[in-house]
This record gives structure tokens, sequence and C-alpha cells, in this order.
């Protein structure tokens, strides 16, 4: 992997929105005017940089627990391998599922290698989410397990600072 040379306008860019664009219409415009540039200035660079892989993604982090979604957990499963790629897109695909992937198991004390986050307003909400998965899952599923929340962590990816 080649290292990239990011301009004085690019850095000054990432720095600008790696804590979140701001909440406005225009947020590319409310941007530009920040660092006195052009509106397509910023959407250029930006595409740019999500070309050049120095931006993943763009996206939105809602704050679930102020949406009142308090109680989470995320469920652990041990499916068999010939099908756990086609269950995890199954699963993942449920409205209730924020997030689904697959990790090596850790054997003999870790089976399970497909992870589901699931969030609800009441434990029993959860646990009704948690028997949807299993039932999709069918025979498919040796075992499982949830690891319910106990408190909010710090969501961020590496962050620049800006230079003084």
């Amino acid at each position: 992997m080649s290292q990239i040379e990011l301009t004085e306008l690019q850095r000054r860019l990432i720095v600008e929105t790696q804590k979140g664009l701001p909440l406005v219409a225009n947020p590319y415009a409310q941007i530009a005017e920040q660092l006195e540039c052009t509106e397509q200035q910023v959407i250029d660079n930006m595409q740019l940089l999500q070309e050049q892989g120095v931006v993943r993604r763009i996206g939105l982090v809602p704050n679930h627990y102020r949406l009142g979604y308090v109680h989470n957990a995320m469920t652990v499963w041990d499916v068999d391998d010939e099908y756990a790629v086609e269950l995890g897109e199954r699963v993942g695909a449920l409205e209730f599922v924020s997030h689904c992937y697959l990790r090596p198991r850790h054997l003999p004390l870790w089976p399970y290698h497909l992870f589901a986050m699931v969030h609800g307003k009441t434990e029993a909400e959860v646990e009704l989410q948690i028997t949807q998965i299993r039932e999709l899952l069918g025979d498919h599923c040796r075992q499982a397990d949830r690891l319910y929340s106990s408190k909010i962590l710090k969501k961020t990816g590496m962050r620049l600072k800006s230079k003084s």
C-alpha cells in the first residue's frame, strides 16, 4: 500500500469533518465557507479521498440511547461454515440488526463466528429479536449467546490534529 500525500486543503478538510458533518441543509457549503474554498472543491476532494481509501465512508451514526433504544446485545452464533456467509447476509438484512459480520472462532473457548448487534427499547424486545434470528438460522445454529451492553463506548476512528 502506497502512502498518499495530502494537499493542505485535504488535510484541513479531514480535520474539519472528522468529528462529523454540520447538521445543516448544505453541510458541504458550510464547510467550504469555513475552509475558504468552494462547495465543489469540498465535494471533489471528499470524493477523491474516498477513491484513494483515505476516507472509507461517510455515514450517519445515530445515538440509539437518545432515541430510547437502551437495551443492546451483541448476539453471537455458531453456525455451519458452509452456510455462514448466506446466513450472515440474511441476518444482516433484518431491520433490527444494526451490523452483522463474521469473525474467526477461538476454539475451544469461543466457538462463535457470526455476530449480530440488536437494539431494543426493552429487554423483552431484544429477546424477541434474538428468537427471530434463531428461527432464521434454524438447524444451522449449533449454539448461541448474547452479550448485553453495560456502558456506552466512544466510537471514533483515527483523528488528525490541526496544524498549530
